[in-house]
């Protein structure tokens, strides 16, 4: 590792690193500038519900305000800092089986029919930032539950981002060197890796002379593929032998998604807090149950409730706890601070979920809240009910990748960024 390098992030004497947060008197990779602005870099934090949250206790009577809301309560403390927007969605149903559209506005089964297939808001952001931080991105959730779990983030290629189940694995993959031979094991299957792409590109332009222009367009098309790979390894590759930030905590150990739920919050703002990433999701369901709770039916059976009073409260109970959490990640980012500023000032925190209403598997008016980052916020938006009449919901995201500095003029099926939510220039 580079003296300069050492200095900027790490005390380092006679073998001992402690690693550092960062610290507005000394230079560092956390301090640079982000490339749109001149502002110290913005995070995006997507937090995403797999069933839902109850209609008539999720929304605010009349246009009143988080306040107002049942569920949204304990966010009123932070009302001047967040948006809570009404009549939004992707256009698409599907029930249980759109969920996977919350970040991308797309059918996986269409991804093919999009310039850019199907990729999530999130990992659009995390190729824009590829390389700065140690993870591009970290994607949290659970491998199990209904239709096979987690499933919020996407690639541009249409493959599903695998997520880090529980706190222990996100505490490792956080905090836990790996130890040498775990390096050497990484370096050599990367050289492996990059030693086969340039044995073939060799290959491949020997025909580029023989081929007609057609083919050599689609060798151009596949000579920027590799180079794609060939940078992602390289981005990879230097961040073998740079030691991990020093543990705040002890390392968790896993008990189940709703007792977890606070510990996975804490460990992303940490995330953040070091710069190991700037991007992360978080997808609350499969392994979220009812049983810590007292009640007996399952969350997936509470969420059809059929209108029995019993299973709403139930449900209702469930939902303010998982708001409840997310006011407390939102206390815990405003009370870090970066420079003069709060960690919340330059993070985005997006918390919804791509189903409307689980009782009638309904895919319209998203619940959604978009919170802190350099966006002026309004308190709560409202969109037309119909859908000629209201913007698609990924105009929303073009605002998000705008904000967070990537510089694009359209995300999946958007029209424009979305009215009413401005960037803070």
């Amino acid at each position: 590792m580079p003296a300069d390098s050492a200095r900027r992030r790490f005390l380092t004497t006679a073998g001992v690193s402690i690693g550092l947060p960062w610290l507005e008197s000394v230079p560092s990779a956390a301090s640079k500038p982000d490339r749109a602005t001149d502002r110290t870099p913005t995070r995006m934090v997507c937090i995403g519900n797999m069933l839902g949250f109850y209609p008539d206790a999720f929304w605010p009577v009349g246009e009143g305000g988080v306040a107002e809301s049942r569920t949204l309560r304990s966010l009123a403390r932070h009302e001047e800092n967040l948006t809570l927007i009404r009549g939004l969605d992707h256009g698409i149903k599907g029930g249980h089986f759109s969920i996977h559209t919350y970040l991308t506005g797309v059918k996986y089964s269409d991804a093919a029919t999009m310039p850019n297939g199907n990729i999530s808001v999130d990992q659009a952001a995390a190729e824009y930032v590829a390389g700065q931080t140690r993870f591009s991105s970290l994607t949290v959730g659970s491998q199990s539950g209904i239709h096979g779990g987690c499933q919020m983030s996407w690639t541009r290629t249409g493959t599903r981002v695998p997520p880090i189940s529980g706190p222990q694995a996100l505490f490792d993959k956080l905090f836990t060197d790996e130890d040498a031979r775990d390096r050497d094991a990484a370096e050599h299957r990367m050289s492996l890796r990059a030693s086969i792409l340039d044995a073939v590109a060799v290959d491949a332009k020997r025909l580029h002379r023989d081929i007609s222009r057609r083919d050599r367009d689609k060798l151009d098309e596949y000579f920027t593929s590799i180079r794609d790979v060939e940078n992602r390894l390289a981005l990879r590759r230097q961040w073998l032998d740079v030691p991990k930030p020093d543990p705040p905590l002890q390392r968790p150990r896993d008990s189940d998604m709703v007792t977890d739920l606070p510990l996975l919050y804490e460990l992303i703002a940490l995330a953040l807090q070091t710069n190991s990433t700037r991007i992360a999701t978080l997808e609350i369901g499969g392994d979220f149950n009812s049983r810590p709770f007292g009640f007996k039916k399952g969350y997936h059976a509470l969420s059809h409730h059929g209108q029995i009073e019993e299973s709403i409260e139930a449900l209702v109970t469930m939902e303010t706890y998982q708001v409840e959490q997310f006011a407390g990640f939102l206390d815990r980012l405003a009370s870090m601070t970066f420079g003069d500023r709060s960690l919340l000032d330059d993070t985005m925190v997006l918390f919804g979920s791509g189903m409307g209403n689980a009782n009638s598997h309904t895919n319209s008016n998203l619940p959604l809240v978009i919170a802190g980052g350099p966006l002026r916020h309004t308190g709560s938006l409202s969109f037309a009910s119909d859908q000629a009449h209201r913007p698609p919901m990924t105009n929303l995201f073009l605002t998000m990748l705008q904000s967070f500095g990537v510089p694009v003029d359209r995300f999946s099926t958007s029209s424009g960024t979305l009215r009413g939510l401005d960037a803070i220039v």
